[in-house]
């Protein structure tokens, strides 16, 4: 095989767990595991406010791209509302439904807006991180990336009060992002992949490492980016049809459902209430865990020690 950094990085695995899907159930019984992931990136995309070199494409209208020498104002504006209006209704819709999520939050976006770290962590929603700024790693050599690993870290443990165990990076990770968190050390898993339902196990360079899989379909990204799931009720009933489905397997075994929101997307009027009406859907079911993904990895970690 060619010895080109395109060939660098992990093996592929195109099998998984096949038909042997892990048996068993979560904590308490549960049946199927829910967990909420608030990707708070405002503040820390790509800007020439910022002083990077580029600026974030993507906005509202979709991708749209400006002139090099053309500031874009409207595109800043657009997660700002994330920032200063959307992540609150999202807090609040948490709150009321008194379920704990995960923060993909990137270090610099706690650092511009400490309240919301504040007021994250007091409300008991895990910190994972999203990097130290909302970046695609790629750009970045392997020591811009150990670096910016390292800026991160210590950056939530100045915001939040402790270091976080999870890591997923922007876009996917590098082929070297898993080594250089070994390298770090005190990262408990990963969620830089999209290949399962359930967590499972990877080596690096020897080392076994968790993954917990994330989701880019069940995710209010599509309001930006696709015109046929635009509304409210488009994704709540995409998110009720995922539930179902992941509910009625989880009778054969564990099965887990992530769910992708940012505030500048679902945090909107108009949006917001799809997300109260799934959660009272969901919690008419009382063997569905809504939980944080350290709490799943934690799960899945005690299952590996019993040999399940």
């Amino acid at each position: 095989m060619d010895n080109s950094p395109l060939f660098e990085g992990p093996v592929r695995d195109i099998v998984g767990y096949g038909r042997n899907i892990p048996q068993g159930a979560w904590p308490n019984g549960a049946r199927l595991a829910v967990n909420v992931v608030v990707n708070y990136e405002e503040g820390s995309e790509r800007s020439y406010a910022m002083g990077d070199p580029d600026q974030e494409p993507m906005t509202e209208w979709g991708s749209y791209p400006l002139p090099n020498s053309v500031r874009n104002i409207a595109m800043e504006t657009m997660y700002e509302y994330g920032s200063r209006v959307g992540i609150w209704r999202v807090l609040d819709a948490l709150g009321d439904a008194g379920i704990p999520s995960t923060f993909f939050a990137c270090a610099v976006a706690f650092e511009q807006n400490p309240d919301v770290a504040r007021e994250a962590v007091a409300a008991g929603h895990e910190i994972c991180s999203h990097g130290y700024r909302w970046e695609e790693v790629f750009r970045l050599t392997e020591e811009e990336e150990r670096e910016h690993i390292r800026l991160a870290v210590e950056s939530f443990e100045k915001t939040c009060g402790r270091r976080p165990v999870g890591w997923y990076c922007r876009y996917g990770p590098s082929v070297r992002t898993r080594k250089l968190l070994i390298e770090e050390g005190g990262f408990k898993y990963d969620s830089d992949a999209y290949n399962d339902d359930v967590p499972y196990f990877v080596k690096v360079d020897g080392v076994r490492r968790l993954v917990v899989p994330y989701t880019c379909d069940i995710n209010d990204l599509r309001f930006w980016n696709s015109p046929g799931l635009s509304q409210a009720d488009d994704f709540f009933h995409y998110m009720r049809e995922s539930f179902d489905t992941l509910y009625a397997e989880a009778a054969k075994g564990p099965r887990m459902m992530s769910i992708g929101l940012h505030p500048r997307m679902i945090g909107r009027p108009g949006r917001i209430r799809s997300l109260k009406r799934f959660f009272d859907y969901a919690k008419q079911y009382s063997d569905v865990w809504f939980t944080t993904r350290d709490e799943i990895a934690n799960a899945w970690l005690e299952r590996d020690e019993n040999g399940q």
